[in-house]
C-alpha cells in the first residue's frame, strides 16, 4: 500500500510539471534544424560533405553531430543559373546553435566561388572590341578570364598594344597561352597569370580591360575596376553588363558567322 501511494504521488508530480523542450536525440547525436535558402530550386546542398536530397528554394534539413573535432556544420550550396556559370557558396553554423537556424545562400557573402565555362570569342568580335576600346601602341591591355588568350594576342599583334596580360584559373589553357607566346616570339610583351577573377585586387596598370565573363562576375569586378583603374581607362565587355552602371557606348552588329553580337564600353572618369 505504501509503494502504491508513493508511485501515485510521483506520477501526479510528473503530470503537474511543465513540459521542457529537450534536444532531439537519436543514437546519442544532438539534432539541429537548418532552414536553408537557395536562389535556384534545383540547387545542390551538402552538409558536412554529404549531399542532401531535395528541391525548392527553401529546404528544412535536420543535422546531427559534425565530423569529429569540428566546431561548425559546413553547408555548401551549388547551382547553375545558366549553362556557363556555376555558383558555390559556403556557410558555417556553430554546433552549439539553437535551432532552427536560417542559412541564407541567396546572398553573396562569406566564401563564394563562380566558375565560368570558357566560350571562345570570335576574332572579328575581338577586333570590334579592340576598336571600341581604342587600343593603341601606348596601352597595356588586360583580359580577365583570358581562356586561350585570343584577346591578348589580338590586342598586341593586330593593334600593337605595348603589353598584354591574361588572367585565368585554367592551368591547361594558361600553358597553351604561354606556349603560343613563345611560338609567336611575344614573351617580352605578353604575360599570362593564374588567378581567380573574384580575388583580383588591383588592375591599376591596365589602360584597357577586355571581358567576356558573365553579368554576375562583371558586377563583382566592378568595384575593383572603378577603384583602381586610372581616369581615361576603358572597359569593353562582350555581351554582359555591370548592373546599373550604364555603358558609355553599346554596339550591336552581325558577326562573320551570321550571329548577332553586342559589345559595351565604359570609360573611367576623373575622381570627383
Amino acid at each position: 500500500m505504501h509503494r502504491r501511494l508513493c508511485l501515485a504521488v510521483l506520477l501526479g508530480l510528473l503530470v503537474a510539471l511543465p513540459l521542457v523542450a529537450l534536444p532531439l536525440v537519436a543514437g546519442g547525436a544532438k539534432k539541429l534544424v537548418l532552414k536553408v535558402l537557395v536562389p535556384e530550386e534545383d540547387a545542390e546542398i551538402t552538409v558536412n560533405g554529404k549531399v542532401i536530397e531535395g528541391e525548392g528554394t527553401e529546404r528544412k534539413i535536420v543535422v546531427g553531430n559534425p565530423p569529429k573535432g569540428k566546431k561548425f556544420h559546413t553547408v555548401v550550396g551549388t547551382w547553375e543559373p545558366n549553362n556557363y556559370t556555376k555558383f558555390t557558396r559556403t556557410r558555417k553554423v556553430p554546433v552549439d546553435s539553437k535551432g532552427p537556424v536560417t542559412v541564407d545562400l541567396t546572398k553573396a557573402y562569406d566564401k563564394e566561388k563562380i566558375k565560368i565555362r570558357w566560350v571562345p570569342t570570335p576574332e572579328d568580335v575581338v577586333d570590334r572590341m579592340c576598336k571600341l576600346g581604342k587600343v593603341t601602341k601606348k596601352d597595356t591591355v588586360y583580359d580577365i578570364g583570358c581562356g586561350d588568350g585570343v584577346m591578348v594576342f589580338h590586342a598586341v599583334e593586330k593593334f600593337g598594344a605595348k603589353r598584354g596580360v591574361g588572367i585565368d584559373i585554367d592551368e591547361k589553357l594558361l600553358k597553351k597561352c604561354k606556349d603560343k607566346a613563345k611560338e609567336h616570339k611575344l614573351d617580352d610583351r605578353v604575360e599570362f597569370r593564374y588567378g581567380d577573377a573574384l580575388e583580383i585586387k588591383d588592375v591599376s596598370d591596365a589602360d584597357v580591360v577586355l571581358l567576356y565573363m558573365g553579368d554576375d562576375v562583371n558586377l563583382r569586378l566592378r568595384p575593383i575596376l572603378q577603384k583602381t583603374l586610372k581616369p581615361g581607362s576603358r572597359i569593353v565587355s562582350h555581351r554582359f553588363l555591370m548592373g546599373d552602371w550604364r555603358p558609355t557606348r553599346t554596339e550591336a552588329f552581325t558577326g562573320d558567322d551570321g550571329d548577332e553580337y553586342e559589345i559595351h564600353l565604359w570609360v573611367i572618369e576623373k575622381k570627383k
